[in-house]
């Protein structure tokens, strides 16, 4: 890439356009492969992604996307125009996905700051010969020599012979473009349609003139829209369908002038002074309520996730001021009614505050569900089975911090359940299950969390299999016979864990479940797993909305203060010494309504001093996770609030023997309090 085109907005307006398009691309070639082959309309919207995608790309320069980009708009502008009869659409589908690859990996050398160098070029030929055999193999095709291809080595414009007329002089005309209301960028889309009209003819004015440095221009164009000039060798007919193609184009006003009195005129009045021209700058009064109105109009804006990020902590830090103010020790004892009654109104503004900026960062799993539709492709024609993904709640928003995390586990789950779940066709008509497997990906809200389940109905889990894999690799260090199904099959998120016999592609090397538990649990999620054997296999992953901001209740044990998630808390009561019990090992257990639950006493699990050691002068909270609870000793319940999660030091997070801690928050004092991690205290 040049470096007269590394302006930093216009590029991540490239990468932001291009990532759009390309993942549209991607579910019109999957939703294309599971209808009968593709359609009109789907050609049609294929064609177009990639002529933009080659006309964005030829502008910020990167060459090997725009010429890949080029080929494949060739092969559907044939698919388009001749509509040949007998295609390899399986063949097709397999050009245009490999070519989005590849713009993929360039895209991402795009962002990190490399150069985009990968070398299309054999991608490139593999699809000259695929557009060669549909045009020799179609006899209801036009011939080759019936299409008059533009000299160009960047753009190529088609015209057909019984379209075309040659003409002794250029033709002369004007052209005025209104660009939809909204799509924003209205000046770099003007600079493309004239990059891409400057390569078919070479004689080109434009109002406004700077459409890229000047940001009046934008304003101009919204207001008069763009207007062209220009004279050309190519009829109207060939130059309004090359207008039409305009993405966002509003309107167009194609004219063309019998002589071309009207072009040397305006570039008379161009050379002198272009305020002489019709069109003015509005007065500024009349400027403002122009920009009033275009912002009336516009309703979605497109933010950058590190703005978004940097509003997050500001109001994290806002939330801990807050409770600095409200619980500050020196107000103790005081009547401050004023003080109180604005305390709970800037407690409510904050609250809502709060809620505004999480749903801003809030999106829906639905591109993540939807790029499993490629995985499962893939993978059902390296492994010859038939699999159908079904996507449910796919509607269903997270914090874009827990998308982050959760892709890769999900791309897990898919991948192992389509290998080692699914079985092959023959083996699922010999157990009387149809053909094709199904595998399910549903997402759900449940309170604060999410759920999302991934379901096979293949084979299932073999526990026999799992628990001698298990002893070969010494991962088991519990009595077999105590062991319950949950446990044994929790196995297979053990690293190096594998139950493939041999290497491949997708498996077999026990890298890959562990990744998901490791996943889901660094953003205090947890994972269930449930199996029949040839019934299949569900698994569910439970994941907080968010991790920045949560409710939790503080408690303190001797001079130390924790915080419990309140999602966690099942209830909390005073204990009597009549329902504390001793078990053989001396473990002590507390019933509640007939179920016996252990006792977690904090202050000997972190060695705290100063702390109550009768239990019934102390408070029980009990907290409950994945099914499974415990009851947590502590000294008094200090009262509930949002806090703030912070990240662990890293010379805590390295001592391994220091378990059940999820984080650590500022309390209203200055004091720090360490968040306590629900899922690891019962799993102690």
């Amino acid at each position: 890439m040049s470096s007269k085109n590394s302006n930093e907005p216009m590029l991540d307006i490239f990468i932001f356009e291009t990532t759009q398009l390309i993942e549209q691309l991607e579910q019109s070639i999957l939703t294309s492969e599971k209808s009968s082959c593709y359609t009109p309309a789907a050609i049609n919207e294929i064609f177009r992604i990639m002529h933009t995608i080659k006309g964005s790309a030829a502008m910020m320069v990167f060459n090997n996307i725009s010429t890949l980009a080029h080929s494949i708009e060739d092969l559907f502008f044939f698919l388009r125009e001749k509509k040949p009869r007998h295609i390899d659409c399986s063949a097709l589908s397999d050009l245009v996905l490999e070519g989005i690859d590849f713009i993929k990996v360039e895209m991402e050398k795009i962002k990190s700051g490399d150069n985009a160098d990968g070398s299309a070029s054999a991608l490139i030929n593999s699809i000259k010969d695929f557009l060669l055999t549909l045009k020799q193999g179609d006899t209801s095709t036009a011939s080759l020599e019936n299409t008059q291809k533009v000299d160009s080595k960047k753009y190529q414009y088609y015209i057909s012979q019984d379209r075309s007329k040659t003409y002794a002089h250029r033709n002369a005309f004007k052209a005025v473009i209104h660009f939809e209301e909204g799509c924003e960028m209205e000046n770099i889309r003007a600079y493309t349609v004239i990059h891409n009209l400057k390569e078919i003819t070479d004689q080109v004015l434009y109002i406004p003139e700077d459409i890229i440095d000047d940001d009046d221009s934008i304003e101009v164009i919204r207001r008069e829209g763009f207007q062209i000039y220009f004279k050309t060798d190519y009829s109207y007919e060939n130059m309004h369908e090359f207008f039409m193609k305009i993405i966002f184009l509003k309107d167009l006003e194609l004219i063309q002038s019998e002589n071309d009195d009207e072009f040397r005129e305006f570039s008379k009045i161009k050379q002198d002074v272009v305020d002489e021209y019709p069109i003015k700058a509005p007065k500024l009064q009349e400027q403002d309520k122009e920009i009033q109105s275009a912002s009336a109009q516009q309703s979605i804006i497109n933010v950058s996730v590190d703005k978004l990020d940097k509003l997050m902590d500001l109001v994290g830090e806002m939330v801990i001021a807050e409770a600095m103010v409200i619980q500050n020790p020196d107000l103790k004892g005081l009547e401050l009614d004023s003080f109180h009654k604005a305390a709970r109104q800037l407690s409510k503004i904050t609250s809502e505050m709060q809620d505004m900026v999480m749903s801003i960062r809030m999106v829906s799993l639905s591109t993540t569900f939807h790029k499993m539709h490629r995985i499962v492709r893939d993978m059902c024609k390296k492994l010859n089975k038939e699999v159908r993904l079904e996507i449910i709640g796919e509607e269903t928003e997270v914090d874009k911090t827990i998308m982050e995390h959760i892709s890769d586990p999900l791309m897990h789950l898919v991948r192992n359940a389509l290998d080692h779940g699914i079985e092959l066709p023959e083996e699922r008509l010999a157990k009387g299950k149809p053909q094709g497997g199904t595998i399910t990906l549903e997402a759900k809200n449940a309170g604060s969390d999410v759920l999302i389940i991934v379901k096979d109905d293949g084979r299932g889990l073999n526990k026999e299999i799992i628990l001698n894999k298990a002893r070969e690799n010494n991962l088991i260090h519990k009595d077999e016979a105590d062991m319950t199904n949950k446990e044994i099959f929790n196995l297979i998120f053990l690293p190096g864990f594998s139950t493939k016999d041999r290497v491949s592609e997708f498996s077999g090397r026990g890298v890959g479940m562990d990744v998901v538990t490791k996943g889901v649990e660094a953003i205090g999620g947890s994972v269930l797993i449930d199996s029949n054997p040839n019934e299949g296999t569900t698994i569910m992953l439970k994941i907080p909305l968010t991790l920045t901001i949560i409710d939790g209740m503080n408690i303190r044990v001797g001079k130390s203060r924790y915080t419990i998630p309140t999602i966690s808390i099942k209830e909390s009561f005073k204990p009597k010494e009549r329902d504390i019990i001793i078990d053989p090992d001396g473990n002590e257990m507390i019933m509640v309504r007939g179920q016996c639950y252990a006792i977690l006493r904090l202050h000997k699990l972190y060695r705290i001093r100063n702390s109550i050691r009768n239990i019934p002068e102390g408070i029980i909270i009990m907290v409950e996770q994945d099914g499974e609870a415990i009851c947590i000793f502590a000294d008094e319940l200090l009262g509930q609030q949002q806090v703030v999660v912070k990240a662990l030091p890293e010379y805590i997070r390295r001592l391994k023997k220091i378990r059940g801690l999820a984080g650590c928050t500022l309390l209203g004092d200055g004091s720090i309090s360490l968040i306590l991690d629900s899922g690891g205290l019962i799993n102690f």
